[in-house]
């Protein structure tokens, strides 16, 4: 029962889409008609606003944050990780929005935020060498993922938290199937381009 109280409170937050909220609350129109119709920041950045892609990368992060603190706080560890798994859930399949939402990716970071911030902060910067090295948010996205239990096990030292990573790393890829195609085929677009549907990383 504490698990389930956990990943309802993390699948709650996690569904909150924050990318659909700032974009219309900034006047900038509906986010799923606009780029690759994706409602995650970088299609928010399409709308030519980055104080709207930045409010909804931080809403994206901190939901899933949240969702590990107030769950390890009040059940423990372990609810924690189920609490971050699911925020990753509620923001791919969000029940607001017929279950069709964004990649997870800053869901991710925000749930590795709230586990260990010090290989959150490993994340982001692999996905910033990456990102200025490729122009790539996927291909970014993809390496850090891969990146992220192998530190979690090497530093936090806790294999529950990796094996957890692990799993939503692998669903992350899955995710951007369409995106390692592109990349194969040099098709894939790059950071302030415009992109086809379903496209961002």
């Amino acid at each position: 029962m504490l698990f389930l109280a956990a990943a309802t409170l993390g699948y709650l937050l996690g569904s909150i889409p924050f990318g659909v909220l700032v974009t219309r609350l900034g006047g900038a129109g509906d986010l799923r008609k606009i780029g690759s119709g994706n409602i995650g920041t970088t299609n928010v950045l399409r709308t030519g606003r980055k104080d709207l892609a930045a409010a909804t990368l931080l809403g994206d992060m901190l939901k899933a944050t949240a969702a590990v603190l107030i769950a390890r706080h009040v059940w423990g560890e372990t609810a924690g990780l189920v609490a971050g798994a699911a925020a990753f859930v509620g923001h791919v399949y969000p029940v607001w929005l017929g279950f069709k939402g964004g990649k997870g990716v800053a869901t991710y970071l925000g749930a590795l935020f709230g586990v260990f911030w010090p290989v959150a902060l490993a994340f982001a910067a692999i996905w910033i060498g990456v990102a200025a090295i490729t122009r790539y948010s996927s291909a970014s996205a993809l390496t850090a993922a891969v990146a992220a239990p192998v530190l979690l096990a090497i530093f936090h030292q806790a294999v529950p938290a990796a094996l957890v990573f692990a799993g939503l790393s692998t669903a992350l890829w899955a995710l951007h199937h369409e995106n390692i195609g592109r990349l194969l085929s040099g098709r894939e677009s790059r950071i302030g381009q415009k992109s086809a549907p379903g496209a961002d990383g």
